[in-house]
């Protein structure tokens, strides 16, 4: 594989080329030359305006259903939509059948995944069959290949478990993460309690079913001085309490999702299912303090919450229908659409730099000789999202038939290239 990058900017702080404009030769997984002007004649060219470089993208919350639910996702199918929207590494949820909670289970991922053009890295459960009653064999898990731990779609609930599990993975300085939802307070609800529930005649999830479990999770990080994620946040007093965790030194990162950040409560008027997700989508005074809480980097990642979900679980009523929607191919650019403020270096931190931090993972710097992980991005395309360009098994998105700002040219990673033909109708 010989691939040549023409006029690109690099943004990588970690690089001696940060911030400078240069051709880059990638032969056979490594970046072979960085140099002002690169001439090779069997090379695959890409020649763009406006094109920019970065460190690969990491994904740290994302469904891809296999084993089990092969229906709604395959890993294949979830590496080819993770790698149309930018990402190089992908941290993939055990909300499987059987449950990712074992050693075998993490090793099927890691082996299935070995010849794919994308990093699938697992989350062990927390709790044996994600039930919340016993621990896992977590240091089985860890050993395999699992690269943080988590019951994903369900929550420990349970203080004491989850203070076991704080305590547990502190010896592998392991990292968990938790969604945010106390099921005791949000139980039967299926929107934000508002004012839009109350019109809707919808039953209301209250904002303190997250924000307990919030509060509750740092406090047992705190006690434990283990460390702790929480992905998902959607209400502006669980930006607040994160914000006074991390000025006392608890070891909490926090991560938020593309549609939290871009829809509220009141684009539910027409009870579309595809806004149906957990954590619901909140007021839009705490979608502004979400921004805000990016732009001040209170919140660490953006966070995809992709989850696929066939037609039957979306074409129904909504009190019926499954929650999520797929994300991983709209994440960068519903965030330059509704961000354009944020610079790009900021954008890359939320994109990779701050997750490879947090969860130990390798830095893959820009440089001569150094194994290529790169996304090939820019951020002044606008196009249409259409069902057409959709690469997930799954068509779940609000997203379809907007203006987006913002398009993913490619991945280059495990000596694999994957380029996008089109994205959407360009305009």
């Amino acid at each position: 594989m010989k691939l040549l990058l023409k006029q690109v900017t690099i943004v990588d702080k970690y690089s001696p080329y940060n911030g400078l404009v240069k051709d880059i030769l990638v032969i056979d997984g490594h970046i072979e030359k960085i140099d002002l002007l690169i001439t090779v004649s069997d090379a695959t060219v890409i020649d763009q305006k406006g094109l920019i470089v970065s460190p690969g993208w990491v994904d740290i919350f994302a469904h891809f259903n296999d084993p089990g639910f092969e229906y709604k996702e395959t890993l294949e199918t979830g590496v080819a939509s993770a790698a149309a929207g930018g990402f190089t590494n992908v941290f993939v949820l055990p909300n499987t059948q059987p449950v990712l909670g074992s050693k075998s289970t993490i090793e099927y991922i890691v082996q299935k995944s070995k010849s794919l053009p994308v990093n699938v890295l697992p989350l062990g459960a927390i709790s044996k069959n994600v039930e919340g009653k016993e621990l896992s064999e977590m240091y089985d898990m860890f050993n395999s290949g699992a690269v943080a731990f988590s019951d994903g779609l369900l929550p420990v609930q349970t203080p004491g478990l989850f203070l076991k599990a704080l305590q547990y993975v502190k010896a592998i300085n392991g990292v968990l993460i938790q969604l945010p939802i106390d099921r005791s307070v949000a139980k039967f609800g299926l929107i934000n309690e508002g004012v839009t529930s109350t019109r809707l005649g919808l039953p209301g999830i209250p904002a303190i079913a997250e924000e307990l479990l919030v509060s509750r999770d740092i406090e047992l990080a705190k006690y434990t001085g283990s460390a702790l994620h929480i992905t998902g946040i959607s209400t502006a007093k669980s930006v607040q309490i994160i914000k006074a965790a991390k000025e006392q030194g608890v070891n909490v990162t926090c991560s938020a999702t593309p549609y939290h950040l871009t829809f509220c409560d009141e684009d539910l008027a027409d009870y579309n299912t595809n806004l149906k997700t957990e954590s619901p989508l909140r007021s839009n005074e705490d979608v502004l303090a979400l921004r805000q809480a990016v732009e001040e980097g209170i919140v660490d990642c953006i966070a995809s919450h992709h989850l696929p979900q066939n037609r039957d679980y979306k074409v129904c009523e909504f009190e019926y229908a499954a929650p999520g929607m797929i994300g991983l191919e709209t994440s960068f650019a519903a965030v330059n659409t509704i961000m354009p403020q944020l610079n790009t270096q900021k954008l890359v931190d939320l994109f990779s730099n701050n997750a490879r931090k947090i969860f130990s993972l390798s830095p893959k710097g820009i440089d001569i000789n150094a194994v290529a992980d790169l996304t090939i991005f820019n951020r002044g395309t606008e196009y249409v999202y259409s069902t057409a360009s959709i690469k997930s098994k799954s068509k779940n998105s609000p997203f379809i038939n907007k203006t987006l700002k913002g398009k993913v040219v490619g991945i280059i990673n495990k000596d694999k290239v994957y380029l996008n033909e089109t994205t959407g109708n360009e305009g």
